[in-house]
């Protein structure tokens, strides 16, 4: 049997073990440019090994719901934030560490405008827009070696909304 994950909002305390939710909740930490710009201050923790920080553009192929989930992955050099060029919401999987495999993933479906920063070694899904343009600026890891381990399930998992 087919196991399934539902598809759950996401916030700043459900995915507080796996990265930073990246958002502009609350009053601005600062406001600057002659009153009229509010500044969210360091809402990232950006961690490498070595390298530097670079940022990347992706363009992902929209996906549809339901979602065979097979394959996870993670990157033990270097955490990874994702910050969508547009204002649709995707869909972010992620799976506890069990022993250096993946737990049992957990899907969330991200706000308009918010993006998210995976720590560094959180096991985690592709990028998965739900809606075209699939555009997103990355912030991650540039160095030498491979920075990526795959593990793909015995069965895949299926994601589904709520309800």
């Amino acid at each position: 049997m087919t196991e399934r994950i539902v598809i759950k909002p996401i916030s700043v305390e459900g995915f507080a073990e796996f990265g930073d939710l990246l958002d502009c909740s609350g009053a601005p930490d600062k406001i600057i440019n002659q009153g009229l710009c509010g500044r969210y201050h360091d809402r990232a923790r950006l961690d490498f090994s070595d390298g530097r920080a670079g940022i990347s553009l992706f363009q992902a192929e929209c996906r549809a719901l339901p979602l065979a989930l097979e394959m996870v992955e993670r990157h033990p050099d270097g955490s990874q934030a994702f910050l969508p060029l547009s204002q649709d919401p995707f869909l972010v999987i992620v799976a506890p560490d069990a022993g250096g495999q993946p737990g049992t993933p957990r899907a969330f479906l991200t706000a308009p405008g918010q993006g998210v920063n995976f720590f560094r070694g959180t096991w985690h899904g592709v990028l998965t827009p739900l809606t075209v343009p699939g555009t997103f600026a990355v912030i991650d890891r540039i160095g030498e070696g491979t920075n990526l381990e795959e593990h793909w399930f015995e069965a895949p998992y299926v994601v589904v909304e709520a309800g």
